[in-house]
C-alpha cells in the first residue's frame, strides 16, 4: 500500500471537519504522523526483505558454482582412475603367465625381470602415455644399471622426451647411447635423433654437422638417407 493511499482517510477526515475544531485538527495531525511512522517501518521491512532475498540468491548461486566445480573434479578423477586401470590391466596382460614368456617359438626361455620391466614401459610409450613411460624407463635405468637392455631403454626415454618437445632432455638420452653404447644397434638411430634434437632447438650449424657425419661416415644406412633428406629440406 503506498503512502498516498494510506493518508487518504486522514485527509478525508480533515475535509469533513473543515478545520473547525483545533482538537480535531490536532488529532488528524497526530494520525498523519502515526501513518508516516508506519510507512517508514514498512519501508524498512521491505528493504530488509529485499536484502535477505539478494543474499539468499547469491548464496544459492555460489552453492551451484561449488557443486559444478565438485562435479568437474569428480569426473576428472574418475577419468584418471579409468586410465590408470586400463594401463595396469595392459601391463598385467603383457606379463608372462606361470612364469614363462608367451611367444610363438617352441619351448621359450623365461623372460628376464629387466626385460619385463622394459616391456611394461615400452607398452606405455606405444599407448602414447609418454610421461608414464619416461617414469618407468628412468626407474628401469636406476634399477638395472648393468642390463643389456639399457641402450633400448635410453632410446625410448629419448623418444618420450622428444615427443613431449623436451628436445634438450631427449638429446641427453641420445648422447648417453652414443658415448656409452657405440656397439649397440641403437647407436645410429641415436645419432640421427640427436641431430634432429639439435635442429629442433634452433642449433642449425651443429645439426648440419651431425647430419653430415651420418651421410659421410655411414653411407648406405637408413639413418644416412634420412640425414641426407634433412639436409635437402634445409636447402643444403
Amino acid at each position: 500500500m503506498s503512502a498516498r493511499t494510506m493518508m487518504l482517510p486522514a485527509l478525508a477526515a480533515l475535509l469533513v471537519v473543515g478545520c473547525g475544531s483545533e482538537d480535531q485538527l490536532r488529532r488528524v495531525e497526530q494520525e498523519v504522523g502515526d501513518l508516516k511512522v508506519e510507512i517508514f517501518k514498512l519501508r524498512q521491512v521491505v528493504e530488509e526483505g529485499n536484502k535477505k532475498a539478494q543474499a539468499d540468491q547469491q548464496a544459492a548461486a555460489e552453492a551451484r558454482s561449488q557443486d559444478r566445480r565438485f562435479q568437474a573434479d569428480l569426473q576428472d578423477s574418475l577419468r584418471q582412475v579409468q586410465d590408470t586401470t586400463r594401463v595396469m590391466n595392459n601391463r598385467l596382460n603383457s606379463l608372462p603367465k606361470g612364469g614363462t614368456k608367451v611367444a610363438a617359438e617352441p619351448q621359450p626361455a623365461p623372460t628376464a625381470e629387466d626385460e619385463r620391466a622394459l616391456n611394461a614401459a615400452v607398452l606405455d610409450y606405444n599407448r602414447g602415455n609418454y610421461p608414464l613411460a619416461a617414469e618407468g624407463l628412468d626407474l628401469f635405468l636406476t634399477t638395472y644399471p648393468q642390463s643389456t637392455k639399457r641402450p633400448d631403454a635410453l632410446f625410448f626415454l629419448g623418444l618420450c622426451h622428444y615427443n613431449q618437445r623436451a628436445f634438450d632432455r631427449a638429446q641427453i638420452a641420445f648422447d648417453r647411447i652414443i658415448k656409452d653404447h657405440a656397439a649397440s644397434p641403437q647407436f645410429l638411430p641415436a645419432k640421427l635423433k640427436r641431430a634432429q634434437c639439435l635442429l629442433k632447438q634452433g642449433l642449425k650449424p651443429a645439426a648440419v654437422k651431425a647430419f653430415r657425419e651420418l651421410v659421410d661416415g655411414f653411407s648406405g644406412s637408413a639413418e644416412a638417407r634420412t640425414a641426407q633428406q634433412e639436409l635437402s629440406d634445409l636447402g643444403l
